[in-house]
């Protein structure tokens, strides 16, 4: 039952994040899988892969376009390569060890969050 709760709220606050700030699978949901519920990097990632299957976020888009916020063009052009990207970028991550890709992972997000803090 404990794990259910973790697992429902980790859905909400990542649900709550991705329409506040456009984040919340990757960078919330698998550090979460990992420390929370012992995930190893790989399922983590896997399991965040197979949310984006499903519209999780079509009530988030419908308030954003909307709003105007949506650029539908940039969007379409982006996820055709986006599609591709994920199956290479999935079968180099299941070729290399958890740590490698959790240390991977961590530079990532660490860049980009220095990125966000300090950058223009």
């Amino acid at each position: 039952m404990n794990d259910l709760l973790i697992m429902l709220t980790l859905g909400l606050v990542a649900g709550v994040l991705s329409g506040l700030v456009g984040v919340g699978g990757g960078i919330i949901i698998v550090p979460a899988l990992v420390y929370f519920l012992g995930f190893s990097q790989h399922s983590a990632q896997g399991t965040v892969l197979f949310l984006f299957l499903l519209p999780i976020g079509i009530l988030g888009v419908f308030n954003y376009w909307q709003a105007g916020h949506v650029d539908w063009k940039v969007a379409c052009i982006m996820a055709s390569t986006f599609f591709v990207g994920s199956y290479l970028g999935s079968k180099f991550s299941i070729s290399i060890d958890a740590l490698t890709l959790k240390r991977i992972f961590g530079v990532v997000i660490l860049i980009l969050s220095l990125k966000m803090i300090f950058g223009k």
